[in-house]
């Protein structure tokens, strides 16, 4: 059933269901000099207070070990400052900590720039598990053999205006690159 969302801010859309994972990680997506606790847990960690308004540890901790383990990050433990990890384990904790928010719809923004091969293919099987489970994936992603692997469809935007929409089984490059230019 489509619906009209009218987001204002980042607390509405999370309430909507829909997550966003930033294209700049190290920027805009992470706590450096805190650890991966924090950084798993801030996107929702008006959830954790218990009944009389504290935070309940043993649940904060709980869910930073869910992600830890789910995600597959590689790391000493859960106080582990996450600037001090690779970009794709990085990468994990940020989609470990929207996938907390339970979202029904995750916008993935060039999820796979910047991290190594290995990590790259435990993102793909990461988004391919989460489309099983009926999740909404949307990529954004300048790598054009990357969105021809993992996606089941491209929409193809030039100049801010949408060129079409393409079935990847059968469309190519060159389709592709001919509709990102349609608007130039």
């Amino acid at each position: 059933m489509a619906r009209k969302l009218n987001n204002h801010n980042a607390n509405e859309a999370i309430n909507h269901g829909f997550a966003l994972v930033t294209e700049e990680r190290r920027s805009t997506g992470i706590y450096a000099y805190l650890d991966i606790g924090f950084n798993s847990l801030i996107s929702n960690i008006h959830n954790y207070k218990n009944k009389v308004g504290l935070l309940d540890n043993s649940r904060m901790k709980s869910d930073t070990q869910w992600v830890i383990d789910s995600m597959r990050v590689k790391t000493p433990g859960h106080r582990t400052l996450i600037g001090s990890l690779s970009g794709g384990n990085q990468q994990k904790v940020i989609i470990g900590r929207w996938l907390l928010t339970q979202p029904e719809i995750l916008m993935l923004d060039e999820p796979t720039r910047g991290i190594d091969v290995g990590a790259k293919f435990e993102i793909y099987q990461l988004i391919a598990e989460l489309a099983k489970k009926g999740k909404g994936i949307i990529i954004i992603s300048s790598e054009m053999p990357e969105l021809l692997g993992i996606t089941d469809r491209i929409l193809v935007m030039s100049n801010g205006l949408v060129s079409g929409i393409v079935d990847t089984k059968t469309t190519t490059q060159n389709e592709i690159l001919r509709l990102a230019s349609l608007h130039l």
